[in-house]
This record gives C-alpha cells, sequence and structure tokens, in this order.
C-alpha cells in the first residue's frame, strides 16, 4: 500500500456495552490505524462511557464520529441508528470525504446498506450473525448472502471453517473471501507468575452475560466445587445482560446472582485494558458454553485474551477448539456440557499442577497468532492486494491508460481483472460475448474505438473480429491457449493487426508459432495465475490419503489412468480414496454428442462399479467455484491428461499444499518441476506411496507450494500482464 487509504467503520453494535461485537469495532479500528489507514469510527449510540472509545484518541489517523452529539440526525439520541439510518449517514459522510473502504458488521445493517446501492465495490463486510449451518441456510438467507457477495470488495470472515462454510454455500463468495480471525492487545503490564494458585482460587469471565454462554450456571460453579473441597470465587467483569424471550426471567436472575452469590465478585463493566488486569489477576479462565453453541464457527476473543495473560481456559471440546488448542488439551468440557462437566474440568486444573501449565501453554502460543500486530500485517497484506500501487509508465499520463477485455468465456481472466481493474491510472472496460462467435457489434465497435489496448481471450471469433476492427494507434493483445489452434480460427487473424500473441506455455507459444507461421516476436509466453493467498489453508484430517482431479471431461483428461493410479495405490492401502471435482460430460453437449466420448464413460463409470478395489473409493463432488475449500480435503492433484495447454489444477493444487503427480503430457515439463512427473501411472503410484510419513508428505506439499508462488503467483502474474499492457 503506497498511498494513505480511507477507511470508514460502522458496526451495528452500541460501543457502552462490551462483549466481543463491541470490542471488535476497537480493535478494527486499531488494526487499521497501524496499518496506515486513515480512519473515521461511526458510532451507532451517544457514548455514555468512553471505556472502549478512550483508547482510540490520539491514534494515528484516527477520528471518532459521534452522530447525536454532532448533531449529524436529527434527535437527542433516544435510540441507536437504525440500519436505514446508518446507511443514510454513512452515504452523506462518504459525500464529504469519499473513502475508499467501508467495514461494516451486521447481516442487517449490510443488507440496508447494499439495497441503497451508494457503496457497491467498496464494501468490507465482517459477517458472524448469519446463518452457521446447513440446516439453518434457508434460501432468503442465501440470496441476501448473495447479494452482500456481489457488492462487497472483500468478505472478512472469523475463521476458516466459517470461510468455507460460506463459499460452499454462496458461489459469489468465493475469490471474495478473507480471513479476518479476532485481534487481542498485548498485555501493556506485567503478567503475574503462574506458578501458583491463589486461596481462594480465582475463576474469571470477561464478556457478555447470556443464556447459552452458561453465564447464570457459572455462578453456582463456587458452590459445587466447594462441595469437592476445592474453595474459589469467581470474578465477573461486563455489564451486558441479555433479555431473551426463549428464558423467560433471565435478565433478572442473572443481574440478582452477580449482586447477591457470595462466592461472585462482580466488577461491572470497565475498559478493556482493566478487564485484562483484572482477569491477569485470577488462576483460571472459563469459555464453557451451552453445547447448542459447539457448532459454531466463530473464534471467542475471551479465549484468546485469556491466552494472551497467560491463563488456562475451561471450554467445550469442539473441532474448531480442538484445532486450537490439539486434541489433547486437558480442560475441555465434554459434549454434554453440564455444571458438573465445568466442575470436574476446574478440578483437575487446580488438583493437576501439570495438567494446568500445559492448558496455560496451549493458550499462550495459540494467542501469539492473534496479536494486535499481526492483525495490522494482516490488514496490510489485505489492502496491498485491494489497492496495488500504480505502474510506473502510467503515473504521469494526463488521462488514464483505456484497457478493454473482449471474449466470450473470461473465467481465467477473473481475478486477474480484478487486479487490473484497481491499479491507478488505468481505466478497464469489459466486451463480454455471449457465446463463442455472438455478440452486440455495436458495443465491440464503441470498446474498439475508446480503448488504447484491446485484450482478447481467446483466439477465436472475437480475435478475429477485433483483428479487423482495430483503431489506428490503438495496441491489439490477443491470448491463445490450445483448442484454438486445432479450430484453425488464427489462420483468419488478420496478424498484421495484432501487436502480441500471449501463450500459456513455451511448448504452445512454439506450436503457435510452427502452426501460425506468425513472427516470433509477437509471440510470448505469461502462464495462468493461481491466487496462492486464497489457495493456502490448512489441510484437513485425512487429506493425506486423498487424491483429487479437477475436471474429467473431455475424455482426453483421462479418468481412467487415474483409476489406475486409485487401484495401485488401494492393493497397498485401503484408505486411499479418489475426490473428483467437475461437471460430468453429459452436461457438455459438445462431448456428449460423440459417440466415442459416450463408450469412454460407459466404461469408466462400469469399471468403478465392479472393482472391488474401486468400491466405495470414488467420490464425485459438485462443479464449481469453491476449489480452495474442496482441496482442503486433498493431499495430491493429479494430472492424468493425452494433452493439455497448462493445466492449472497442479497449481492450484501445489498452491494448497497438496503434492502433484502428472504424466508427461507435451510440454509438462517446461511448466512443473520434473520432480512431479512420472513416466505411467504406475510410477505415479509408487512416488505418492512413497510420501506414506506425514512428515515426508507435508515437506514435500511445502515445497510446491513454493515453487508456484514463485512461478505463477496471481502478484506475478499480475505484474508481467500490466508490463505486457502499459508497454506501449
Amino acid at each position: 500500500m503506497t498511498r494513505t487509504l480511507r477507511a470508514l467503520v460502522y458496526g451495528d453494535v452500541d460501543l457502552n456495552l462490551i462483549d466481543g461485537s463491541a470490542v471488535w469495532a476497537q480493535s478494527t479500528v486499531q488494526a487499521l490505524s497501524r496499518a496506515g489507514c486513515r480512519t473515521r469510527l461511526v458510532l451507532k449510540a451517544p457514548v455514555e462511557t468512553g471505556r472502549l472509545t478512550d483508547p482510540l484518541a490520539g491514534l494515528p489517523g484516527v477520528t471518532v464520529v459521534r452522530p447525536y452529539e454532532e448533531h449529524l440526525v436529527p434527535g437527542q439520541g433516544a435510540h441507536p441508528l437504525s440500519p436505514f439510518q446508518a446507511s443514510q449517514l454513512l452515504a452523506r459522510l462518504d459525500a464529504e470525504e469519499p473513502c475508499d473502504l467501508l467495514v461494516l458488521r451486521g447481516r442487517r445493517l449490510v443488507k440496508q446498506i447494499v439495497g441503497d446501492g451508494a457503496f457497491d465495490g467498496r464494501i468490507w463486510a465482517y459477517l458472524t450473525d448469519i446463518p452457521q449451518s446447513p440446516a439453518d441456510m434457508t434460501e432468503e438467507a442465501r440470496a441476501d448472502l448473495a447479494r452482500i457477495a456481489a457488492a462487497s470488495r472483500q468478505l472478512l470472515c472469523q475463521t476458516e471453517e466459517l470461510r468455507c462454510f460460506l463459499e460452499a454455500w454462496v458461489p459469489e463468495a468465493c475469490g471474495r473471501s478473507v480471513l479476518c480471525p479476532p485481534a487481542v492487545p498485548e498485555p501493556g503490564f506485567p503478567v503475574p507468575d503462574r506458578s501458583g494458585l491463589h486461596g481462594p482460587v480465582r475463576l474469571v469471565y470477561t464478556g457478555k452475560f447470556a443464556p447459552r454462554w452458561n453465564t447464570l450456571p457459572m455462578t453456582r460453579l463456587p458452590a459445587m466445587l466447594a462441595e469437592r473441597g476445592i474453595r474459589t470465587e469467581l470474578h465477573t467483569v461486563g455489564d451486558k445482560i441479555h433479555t431473551d424471550p426463549g428464558h423467560p426471567g433471565f435478565d433478572t436472575a442473572m443481574a440478582e446472582a452477580l449482586r447477591t452469590t457470595p462466592e461472585v465478585v462482580h466488577h461491572g463493566g470497565v475498559p478493556r485494558d482493566e478487564a485484562m488486569r483484572l482477569a491477569a489477576d485470577c488462576d483460571l479462565g472459563l469459555g464453557w458454553r451451552h453445547a447448542s453453541l459447539d457448532a459454531s464457527l466463530e473464534l471467542s476473543t475471551k479465549v484468546l485474551e485469556f491466552g494472551s495473560l497467560g491463563l488456562p481456559v475451561v471450554l467445550n471440546r469442539t473441532p474448531a477448539h480442538e484445532a486450537l488448542l490439539g486434541a489433547d488439551y486437558p480442560l475441555f468440557v465434554p459434549g454434554s456440557a453440564t455444571l458438573a462437566d465445568a466442575a470436574d474440568a476446574v478440578s483437575l486444573a487446580v488438583r493437576d499442577t501439570a495438567a494446568r501449565h500445559l492448558a496455560a501453554d496451549r493458550c499462550a502460543a495459540a494467542a501469539r497468532e492473534y496479536t494486535m500486530e499481526a492483525a495490522a500485517a494482516r490488514w496490510r497484506g489485505h489492502l496491498d492486494r485491494a489497492f496495488p500501487a500504480a505502474p510506473a509508465a502510467v503515473t504521469g499520463r494526463a488521462r488514464p491508460l483505456r484497457v478493454g477485455v473482449a471474449g466470450h468465456d473470461l473465467k481465467f481472466l477473473t481475478r486477474l481483472l480484478d487486479h487490473l481493474g484497481a491499479l491507478p491510472g488505468l481505466d478497464v472496460r469489459i466486451d463480454a460475448w455471449p457465446a463463442l462467435a455472438r455478440h452486440d457489434a455495436a458495443a465491440s465497435r464503441e470498446l474498439a474505438a475508446w480503448a488504447d489496448v484491446v485484450v482478447v481471450e481467446w483466439c477465436g471469433p472475437a480475435a478475429i473480429w477485433y483483428s479487423r476492427h482495430k483503431r489506428r494507434g490503438s495496441r491489439l493483445i490477443v491470448r491463445l491457449h490450445r483448442f484454438e489452434l486445432d479450430a484453425g480460427y488464427p489462420r483468419q487473424v488478420d496478424v498484421d493487426a495484432v501487436d502480441r500473441v500471449v501463450c500459456v506455455s513455451p511448448y504452445y507459444a512454439r506450436a503457435t508459432r510452427d502452426r501460425t507461421g506468425w513472427p516470433a516476436a509477437k509471440i510470448t509466453t505469461i502462464g495462468n495465475w493461481v491466487d496462492v493467498d486464497q489457495l493456502d489453508r490448512p489441510k484437513a484430517p485425512g487429506a493425506r490419503h486423498r487424491l483429487g482431479m479437477i475436471g474429467i471431461a473431455p475424455s482426453r483428461k483421462r479418468l481412467d489412468l487415474g483409476l489406475d493410479v486409485l487401484e495401485a495405490l488401494r492393493a497397498r492401502d485401503r484408505r486411499w480414496h479418489l475426490s473428483v471435482k467437475s461437471k460430468p460430460p453429459w452436461e457438455y453437449w459438445w462431448i456428449w454428442n460423440k459417440p466415442e466420448e459416450r463408450a469412454h464413460y460407459d466404461a469408466v463409470l462400469r469399471r468403478m462399479q465392479t472393482s472391488p478395489l474401486l468400491e466405495g473409493a470414488v467420490v464425485f463432488d459438485e462443479f464449481g467455484p469453491d476449489v480452495p475449500n474442496w482441496l482442503r480435503r486433498v493431499g495430491h492433484v493429479l494430472s492424468t491428461s493425452d494433452d493439455e495447454s497448462f493445466h492449472l489444477s497442479p497449481a492450484e493444487g501445489m498452491a494448497s499444499g497438496a503434492v502433484p503427480a502428472l504424466l508427461p503430457w507435451p510440454g509438462a515439463d517446461e511448466i512443473y518441476d520434473r520432480r512431479w512427473i512420472h513416466d505411467t501411472p504406475q510410477a505415479m503410484a509408487d512416488a505418492v506411496a512413497g510420501l506414506a510419513e506425514q512428515d515426508d508428505w507435508q515437506s514435500a506439499g511445502a515445497a510446491a507450494r513454493e515453487q508456484v508462488r514463485e512461478g505463477f503467483s496471481l502478484e506475478r502474474v499480475a505484474r508481467e500482464w500490466t508490463q505486457l499492457l502499459v508497454s506501449g
């Protein structure tokens, strides 16, 4: 990020009440400030206590906007801003000082702002109050999220699990979802020594008081522990007591318990720094919740805060917590999550010093990944990718360089177009042809007359048309993949009008030169881009024994050879499986109309039904853009094709940390390291089986990831394309 960006931040949260959502607003502003943004935080309600806003005073570039106090909205602030009022106010503030990004929290709020349409393409939406299970994902909710995703620049996801769930249900979220986990400030005071315990033992809970957060049962923990001979007191911090229609009387009972329970020391609402000081002077944090929250895809901020203080935490055993702290973490409360279960965990922590210290070490190690500086670095990375620096060749131009992009299928350009469109000094417009040889001629003529540079994707009818309608003084760049050579389209292109032909591999650059006779000086090679940052995600359990293939149509993709590899592996170890992510061949009319294609797939499907080694071992997954999510379950990506121009799927697999295995199709060794290329399916199976140890497999995956980052990262390929576009 080379220029100072301007951010507006608004959450549908009341910063007078301390809970995770209010702390999010404070942390986001702090992280954006450290990342170099000029940031305006707009408050939802008048400030009655500065516990969360006072620490923001004096931060570089930070302004707190107080709508009622500054008379930006009518009335005296008797009610917090509604989503409609917030949307109108944010639009006014943007008109006075335009923002580069609008960071929002709250689904109802974001839906309103998307509906009003003033911030399309600038919204960075932080969504937690969304359905987090298939049972809750209604069609209405999915449609709402699709509209939000389409209007957003980025969707900020608290955890990898939430990101993957969102992408699986909302295809529009794919490629737009980035991780933005909670941030925990570094303690501004010495953390006490934890070699011993207070007498009585001090338990601590900070945050909101709500039925499913088990805050009322927590107040009964000291009495139950006393029956076991363990003296404790519970320290509580917070002032937000939920009123829950599903639990009538909870708020009254909760307030009474905090006020009258002898072993409960209630500190009320205090600034975050003071809350951390109070917690630091305790012995054991409580993050125990009702079992109905075990499926949550969110990460508890309080667990991370306690960890930063060296506190061990009692919390539910869930997949997310096991991933954070390890399956052998000693202070998990089992699935039943009863009061007695929580008392058992506390008893273990008190009586078993080794277990308590192990838990404290695990919590501290986990918290180190979520510091405020780590959050700022994460924001800097997101902002650098979303707002790339201007190319030197266009910074001095009187007007932006006009770039037109035309073609019938732009799927291989999506993220590249996002990058080019974000570059200062470039103005990008699209001429999207609805079919290979069908277009709006008037729109194409308008683009040809407007553009300084036209990029045509695929050397087909669009390339032919633009080569015959090129404006004098403009430049024409055509990208050729593979099928175009066999289809004969290049012969119809007026190559004298073409400035550059971009091929995706050296092999096809030579083939293009040899088969067309075009001047070698016009032909260059730029590989396909791979969004390494999106694909680089933690592997799911069991990934090491799962092969993956992306795309199995037409028959030259050779699924049959992939089955050869799988059979050879399963003859040694039945843990091996194959996942296939592809449209079925019968959904491509141009494939299914050919008898030889149908015969190939008939034989393959019969083989899967009759081979004892293949029974139950092949899974067909739905075709879609959620490839990064799908690749989390894949440890080895196969490329068994007869012929490819580039074959993106091995590179995507490599970016995910999967180990690639390729057969030697023509040109493969000019794109991929010979280490990954094998002469036969049997040799491929032997190489895969040779990575039997977890460390060997992970080491190979890391090497593959580094190779694709160096060779085909989106950043590198975008730089090559930018240079080509601006090199006049």
